[in-house]
């Protein structure tokens, strides 16, 4: 069974995600799948009692404990709610936030040494996919750069910028020649993400090399979310 991943990003609040989260573990109680990962925004992270294969992450920390990094949160606030799930390399943090492969590659090193599970996000602009395959994969080689992809608690997430929050979704042979080829790199799970929703998840899951999706935008209503769930349980 794939692996359903809801991305927040800075939607939502304290309130509704609650009720999201309770929607989406009664529905788990009674019915099997596997890992279903929900990544709220920062304010809205809670303790919440969940069944084991329901794990609520972090869209984002710093690399440090605690101390004095303004509007950044660390591992003394992740804890109190024993948050051990992180999304590290998100397109809209490089591009759009200035994060560095460095910075990045920082972050990925601090917390696999606590053991965290992390979903690592890798993708190319526009400009890079009209050039090719080759260019696609070149320019994803650096984003591996510094990144363990031996880690045993690591999950990838193939996302196109291009196609993140646009609507328009990567064709089935661009996702699968990608993640054929990142498949040769590293052996771990590998997730699509780029305007995945109800009407594409099941034949996108489906695809050789996908283990599972990293969705947005319609993954915000938990209804919706489920029934994303529910159509790809018996893949």
């Amino acid at each position: 069974m794939p692996i359903i991943a809801a991305n927040f990003k800075t939607n939502h609040t304290r309130s509704s995600t609650a009720k999201y989260v309770s929607l989406v573990n009664n529905y788990l109680k009674t019915n099997s799948t596997s890992d279903v990962y929900i990544f709220p925004t920062a304010t809205s992270l809670d303790y919440f009692e969940t069944v084991a294969n329901l794990h609520i992450g972090a869209q984002n920390a710093y690399a440090t404990q605690n101390g004095s990094f303004t509007g950044e949160i660390g591992t003394e606030q992740l804890d109190e709610f024993y948050i051990k799930t992180i999304l590290i390399g998100h397109s809209e943090r490089r591009h759009i936030l200035g994060e560095t492969q460095e910075m990045i590659a920082q972050k990925y090193q601090y917390f696999k040494a606590l053991g965290y599970r992390i979903i690592y996000c890798v993708g190319e602009p526009l400009e890079i996919k009209e050039s090719g395959l080759d260019a696609t994969l070149q320019y994803m080689q650096t984003q591996f750069e510094g990144i363990d992809l031996s880690y045993e608690n690591l999950v990838v997430a193939y996302e196109p910028v291009w196609a993140i929050g646009t609507g328009v979704t990567a064709t089935n042979d661009d996702i699968v020649n990608v993640h054929q080829a990142l498949k040769k790199q590293c052996s771990k799970p590998l997730l699509y993400g780029g305007s995945v929703k109800l009407g594409n998840v099941e034949s996108i899951c489906q695809l050789d090399g996908v283990d599972g999706v990293l969705i947005g935008t319609a993954s915000w209503v938990a209804e919706d979310f489920i029934k994303i769930i529910e159509n790809t349980k018996e893949l």
